[in-house]
């Protein structure tokens, strides 16, 4: 055991957790006034729900010896976490329950992410019995797939996952597992629910672009965690991945706003916000593969790339409410593909990839990663979806969704203007309704 390494990864584990509740205020500031609490109420519930079941069987199933084909994990090996818990118990460097800490915030974020897709309009207990169901019949075993490396973590004659080790694709920190998988379950959850009403025709402008920038800041800061802490190691793939994610998403960030201002004559800060968010997902899976000018290269495309991509919901019909479809599965797809073609052997992988003189070997596979695990994702999460839509019912009623889901799930309001008002309110009655003191959104 190497105590540096554990305090590196112990720290960064605590840096990825900040960025849930960084996301609620994203997501939060995004949504209209009579949404906001809902909207971090699927962060917060994601976050409880998943902690638990990590420890239950999630981390079993993600890094257990494999059951066959690369597909599974024994989710019986570490069921309750259970011969992990010595000193001699190690992953890599550090104590194996460190890494089921930074492993276990992985996965509560990627739940929490496809709350997005489905803002305003989806029923609070389904969307967590949705988020324990998909954890694990998609997320567990995709992780296993992409992050459970022979050896490595179920003992020393352990399989893992076939993407990590038969197909060869880089992804260092969760392109494909967080951020592909996220957005393909997001695009899903998005057709099964429909649109929000007044799409296309009512203004859903952000409630509070503060909120937005706050959570944008939040979920940058917690990312050094994220990709660096990913190198299970304070060592120089660290440095590398760290440096990677601070220029790429600096860039993203740049190449979101010239697009902004060139198209629209404006660069706003939602528009700031989100390619900061942009850049982040993109290098993800390529931070330890890419030197800093590749990095660069790689942030600015995915600005522009996604800038645009945040549209095409409104051409091809579907609500993707906050975006998820167009930063995170676009932005995840290009950062996986540009492994294959800006990856140099100079950078902690080793890989060269096409502009290298790698050919496009790697780039093939990355590709079949990113396509694997974006089909999985889509249409498992479509079918269950569709089954909890037609069994307890998954979209709430159009008259909550018109007068506010935070009334109807929660009871509550984010903002109590009434006491804030000029004059006194006094009840004509003995009790006042709920409804009663709506605000408007």
């Amino acid at each position: 055991m190497d105590t540096g390494d554990t305090a590196w990864v112990l720290a960064s584990a605590a840096l990825v957790l900040l960025m849930t509740p960084g996301l609620a205020l994203f997501y939060g500031g995004m949504v209209r006034t009579k949404s906001v609490l809902n909207m971090m109420m699927m962060s917060f519930g994601a976050l409880a729900l998943i902690s638990v079941l990590w420890v239950l069987y999630g981390y079993s199933i993600a890094f257990g010896d494999d059951l066959g084909a690369g597909l599974v994990g024994d989710p019986t090996q570490f069921i309750g976490l259970k011969g992990l818990l010595g000193d001699s118990n190690l992953v890599f460097t550090v104590p194996a329950m460190a890494f089921v800490a930074f492993q276990a915030v992985f996965a509560i974020i990627t739940v929490a992410l496809i709350s997005g897709a489905i803002a305003d309009r989806a029923k609070f207990g389904t969307w967590m019995v949705f988020s324990g169901i998909w954890a694990t019949i998609v997320y567990f075993p995709v992780a296993h797939w992409v992050f459970a490396f022979d050896g490595a973590t179920a003992g020393e004659d352990s399989v893992g996952g076939w993407i990590a080790n038969r197909l060869g694709a880089i992804d260092f920190a969760g392109g494909t597992a967080v951020h592909i998988n996220a957005g393909a379950a997001g695009l899903a959850l998005a057709l099964v629910l429909g649109k929000r009403i007044g799409f296309g025709k009512d203004p859903m402008r952000p409630h509070n672009l503060t909120l937005v920038m706050i959570g944008a800041g939040l979920l940058w800061f917690g990312w050094f965690g994220f990709n660096a802490g990913s190198a299970i190691g304070a060592n120089g793939i660290a440095a590398v991945a760290w440096v990677n994610t601070m220029v790429a998403t600096g860039a993203a960030a740049l190449g979101w706003l010239i697009t902004e201002k060139l198209r629209d004559g404006h660069a706003t800060s939602l528009g700031a916000a989100s390619g900061v968010v942009a850049g982040l997902v993109a290098i993800t899976p390529s931070c330890s593969s890419v030197n800093p000018v590749g990095a660069i290269l790689l942030g600015l495309v995915a600005g522009v790339v996604c800038a645009f991509a945040v549209g095409l919901k409104y051409k091809l019909g579907y609500d993707d409410s906050l975006d998820v479809v167009g930063v995170h599965l676009v932005g995840g797809i290009w950062g996986t593909l540009a492994v294959g073609f800006l990856a140099t052997a100079d950078a902690p992988a080793g890989v060269d990839g096409l502009f290298f003189g790698g050919g496009v070997s790697q780039l093939g596979k990355q590709a079949v990663g990113a396509g694997a695990v974006l089909v999985y994702s889509f249409v498992v999460t479509y079918i269950l979806g569709l089954i909890l839509q037609k069994t307890i019912g998954f979209r709430i009623d159009t008259e909550d969704e018109v007068s506010g889901i935070d009334l109807a799930a929660h009871a509550e309001s984010a903002y109590d203007l009434a006491s804030s008002s000029t004059g006194t309110f006094r009840p004509t009655s003995g009790s006042v309704s709920v409804t009663s003191q709506e605000v408007p959104a």
